[in-house]
């Protein structure tokens, strides 16, 4: 029990990084290498500031850390017209040395005597703590996100993904909506990153090492089970990916005969398998149909 209630919170709160990525790489088509510099930003800041003493205060100022680090990154793309990859790479190399900076030059800091988000939620346990406080910012953000992407701007960002030209056409600034596109995916992107550094206690510089892939396998792992449809049911697919790749996990390391250290191998293998679903689904469809061709 104690297995599923904590992979449940961590897929609550790493689904608000799915969330982040599902912007950049559904609703934009780019993927935003900016995701590993952000998410350890928005981390190395919630932690700097709780353990100053302000843990509320620290998810806004994390959050405001990730829309420059999307700012910057929108900017090189569309002001000085850096390739897409290349300008996430060069944002997330510049974050690595800002978030030492931070950290005031150590590879990690801990929050194991400061007071958190989870420990001073009155009339409840740690663990009831953690539960609610993790659903609630989850569905929080999904909601405000489902909400935003109805509006004009939001309709604005959407349509600039599925065909640039034809909106520049219609005389709406591109370039902004993109920029604030990719200040949108990576405020949220730090927000999970302050959460999960107030929730697990400590901030380590290398923790956004991999978190894009594991972002993606959970917005790939929620397209195959709820499919392709719109805005809103891939934003909420993506949270519910991510709490299956987190069981997955659990499951995973829990029953698996493979030690401990090698859980970065287990959770390669779960996420090469997630994002290679929709072509072994395909190829499925292809072998069916020439099947029925041949028996035609």
């Amino acid at each position: 029990m104690k297995l599923f209630i904590g992979s449940m919170q961590l897929g609550l709160l790493y689904g608000i990084l799915a969330l982040g990525i599902y912007i950049s790489f559904r609703i934009l088509s780019v993927p935003d290498l900016t995701t590993e510099g952000s998410f350890a930003f928005g981390l190395s800041v919630s932690a700097a500031v709780t353990a100053a003493g302000h843990p509320i205060l620290a998810i806004p100022a994390a959050i405001l850390a990730g829309v420059l680090a999307g700012c910057v990154t929108g900017v090189l793309q569309t002001r000085f017209l850096v390739h897409p990859i290349l300008a996430g790479i060069i944002t997330m190399s510049g974050l690595y040395s800002i978030n030492l900076l931070i950290m005031g030059g150590a590879s990690n800091l801990s929050l194991v005597r400061a007071d958190t988000l989870f420990k001073i939620i009155p009339f409840l346990s740690k663990q009831s703590a953690q539960t609610v406080l993790s659903l609630v910012s989850c569905l929080l953000t999904l909601l405000l996100l489902i909400l935003f992407f109805r509006t004009h701007i939001g309709m604005c960002i959407r349509a600039v993904g599925d065909n640039a030209d034809m909106v520049r056409a219609s005389s709406i600034n591109v370039d902004a909506c993109k920029v604030l596109a990719f200040c949108l995916s990576n405020g949220v992107i730090a927000l999970s990153g302050a959460l999960i550094a107030q929730y697990q206690g400590y901030a380590d510089i290398s923790s956004g090492s991999g978190i894009l892939v594991i972002g993606l396998a959970s917005v790939i792992i929620g397209e195959a089970v709820f499919g392709r449809r719109n805005v809103t049911f891939g934003f909420i697919s993506s949270v519910v990916g991510s709490l299956i790749y987190r069981f997955i996990i659990a499951i995973a390391t829990k029953y698996s005969p493979l030690p401990a250290y090698m859980l970065k191998l287990v959770s390669a293998i779960i996420v090469g398998l997630a994002l290679s679903l929709p072509a072994l689904r395909l190829h499925s469809a292809i072998r069916r149909q020439k099947r029925r061709n041949s028996d035609a």
